[in-house]
């Protein structure tokens, strides 16, 4: 069986990412993290099989997320920093994304965080969500199409500025 420091060492650059996301501050994500793996370390069994355990873990990270948006009544946060006209483009696309984010359902953004900065498989996320494997795929096509619409524009414009900078 694993133990609470192989699956830190396994699973914590992913949990991170997604905590990041699911947070929108570094060092929130950071604590959340560890708050996790506290709670693994406490359990007093593991399940057995390596996708079921990083099914299990992320659900934990899930509910830790979504437990401290609540305390500190927030949602989740765009960029700090407002937008202007002197923002270089990469800052422009970096705050569309995170007000892309913003924009999605929750469950919708969890899928997708899960996918893209956790690295979960559609099970694992499923299970992760108390999904079935066909609406997982279903969430996470519905906010890629999100995603991409909302994001269209401040794309277009980011290859715009970078055309002329060349």
């Amino acid at each position: 069986m694993a133990d609470a420091e192989a699956l830190f060492a396994a699973y914590q650059g992913g949990l991170r990412r997604y905590l990041q996301r699911a947070v929108g501050h570094p060092e929130t994500a950071r604590d959340l993290t560890q708050d996790v793996f506290v709670r693994v370390a406490a359990a007093p069994t593991l399940p057995a099989a390596d996708s079921e355990r990083r099914s299990w873990i992320f659900r934990i990270a899930r509910n830790l997320a979504i437990d401290h948006q609540r305390r500190h009544s927030v949602r989740f946060e765009t960029a700090a920093a407002p937008r202007d006209a002197g923002h270089a483009a990469p800052q422009d696309t970096s705050i569309a994304v995170n007000e892309a984010l913003a924009a999605l359902d929750p469950l919708d953004r969890d899928v997708f965080l899960m996918r893209e900065a956790g690295g979960l498989s559609y099970t694992e996320i499923a299970a992760a969500c108390d999904l079935t494997v066909p609406a997982a795929r279903s969430r996470l096509h519905r906010a890629r199409l999100e995603l991409r619409e909302r994001l269209r524009g401040p794309i277009a414009e980011a290859r715009r500025h970078q055309m002329r900078r060349t």
